[in-house]
C-alpha cells in the first residue's frame, strides 16, 4: 500500500515564502504540499475543491488577513492551522489573537539566505505540520498517518552533564518546573489562572520562536494572580512568580544556598527545540532533586521525557496530562512511558495536583 501524506495548504502573499516552504515541506517523506494560494480568497477556492490535511497561513495579506480568515475557517470547516509569521515586535500580539482564533501552532518564516538557521527552520516547520496534523479538533476529521523515526537529535547533555548526585535534601521552597509544546499556550493559561498568588515558584518551557514569548508572558501576567514575565538571566525564582523561558534560548535552574534562580544559555538545539524542556528538567534534577515538581503537558515529540525520568530519579515529584485533554498526545505519552510519571491527570486537575505535590 503506498504510503499516505500529509497534505498541506500554503496561504501566503509572498512567491518567495511559498515557494521556499514548498520546498522545505516537499523534502519531507511524509509531506505533500497539494497547492498555494496568495491570499485567503483564493485558498477558499482551492479548499472547496480539495481539502487539505494541514494549512500553513501568513497573517498580513491582501484582501482578508490571516486572523478574519482563521476566525470563519475554523466557525465553517476547522482545519489544522499553523501560522506563519516572521515575528516583528509589533505583529506578536496578532499571533497571540491567532492561537485564540483556533490556531495549532506558529512559525517563523525561513531565513533563506543564512543555511544553517533555514536547516534549524525546516525542521521546526516539518514537525509544526505533523503536530497540527494530530491536533484535536472541533469535528472529526481523516487520520493522518504517523511521522518517520525523528531526524538524530541532541539530548541535554549538549547542554549540561548528566545528574551524578542528588541535590540536598530539602530546602525552603519547592520549585515547580513545566514543560509543554503544541496545544500549550492555551493549557498553560488554564492552569496558571487556576493558581493562587502565593503559590510556589514556577519556571516553564514552552516552545515558541524568540520574541513570541515575551508577548506570551505579558498576556498571563494580565490574568494570572502570580507575577508572569519572561526570564532574564540572573532572575530568582520566588513564591508567586513564573518564569517563562525566552525563545531561542535555553534556561536552567540554578542553586546558590537555598535559593534558586535561572541561567538564560543560547546553545544547540536539544530534542529539537531550544529552548528545550529536557534540559530545564535535567537542571531541576541536578539543583532541586526533591524539592522540584516536574509537569509535563500536551505537545508533539518527546523533549521533556528523558528529563522527567531524571528529575524522578532525584525524588521529585512528577505530573503527566492525560490523553483526553491533551491537544496532541505525544510529549506526556513518552514520559509515561518511560515509568516515570507519578500522577497522570487531566487538565482542570493539573493546578490542585501541582500545590499538592510542591506542600508534600
Amino acid at each position: 500500500m503506498a504510503h499516505q501524506k500529509l497534505r498541506v495548504l500554503i496561504v501566503d502573499d509572498s512567491a518567495t515564502v511559498r515557494q521556499t516552504l514548498t520546498t522545505i515541506l516537499e523534502e519531507d517523506p511524509d509531506i505533500t504540499v497539494m497547492g498555494t494560494a496568495g491570499d485567503p480568497f483564493a485558498a477558499a477556492q482551492r479548499i472547496r475543491k480539495e481539502v487539505p490535511d494541514v494549512i500553513t497561513l501568513d497573517v498580513e495579506m491582501p484582501r482578508m488577513d490571516g486572523i478574519t480568515f482563521l476566525r470563519k475557517l475554523m466557525a465553517q470547516h476547522p482545519i489544522p492551522v499553523v501560522m506563519c509569521s516572521s515575528l516583528v515586535e509589533e505583529g506578536t500580539q496578532t499571533l497571540l489573537q491567532a492561537l485564540d482564533a483556533g490556531a495549532v501552532d506558529i512559525i517563523q518564516k525561513p531565513k533563506v539566505d543564512i543555511a544553517e538557521q533555514l536547516l534549524e527552520t525546516k525542521i521546526q516547520i516539518c514537525d509544526a505540520v505533523k503536530a497540527a496534523a494530530k491536533a484535536r479538533l472541533r469535528e472529526p476529521r481523516r487520520g493522518a498517518p504517523e511521522p518517520l523515526t525523528p531526524e538524530k537529535k541532541l539530548t541535554a547533555d549538549a547542554m549540561l552533564p548528566p545528574p551524578v548526585r542528588h541535590a540536598m535534601a530539602r530546602t525552603t521552597e519547592t520549585i515547580i518546573c513545566m514543560g509543554a509544546s503544541t496545544g500549550g499556550t492555551q493549557s498553560l493559561t488554564d492552569v496558571l489562572i487556576s493558581l493562587p498568588a502565593a503559590a510556589p515558584g514556577i519556571v516553564i518551557v514552552q516552545h515558541m520562536p524568540e520574541r513570541f514569548t515575551t508577548s506570551f508572558a505579558k498576556r498571563l501576567d494580565s490574568v494570572c494572580q502570580m507575577e508572569v514575565k519572561e526570564a532574564a538571566d540572573g532572575d530568582p525564582v520566588l513564591r508567586g512568580r513564573v518564569l517563562i523561558a525566552p525563545g531561542n534560548f535555553h534556561t536552567i535552574l540554578e542553586r546558590s544556598g537555598a535559593k534558586y534562580y535561572v541561567s538564560v544559555k543560547p546553545g544547540p538545539l536539544v530534542s529539537r527545540h531550544r529552548p528545550s524542556v529536557d534540559v530545564l528538567f535535567r537542571s531541576a534534577a541536578n539543583v532541586a532533586g526533591s524539592n522540584a515538581v516536574g509537569v509535563i503537558m500536551t505537545g508533539m515529540g518527546d523533549d521533556g521525557a528523558r528529563g522527567l525520568a531524571e528529575m524522578k530519579q532525584a525524588g521529585a515529584f512528577t505530573i503527566a496530562q492525560d490523553e483526553a485533554t491533551s491537544i496532541v498526545f505525544g510529549m506526556p505519552k513518552e514520559a509515561i512511558a518511560r515509568g516515570c510519571v507519578d500522577r497522570v491527570v487531566p487538565l482542570q486537575n493539573i493546578a490542585v495536583e501541582m500545590l499538592r505535590a510542591a506542600a508534600r
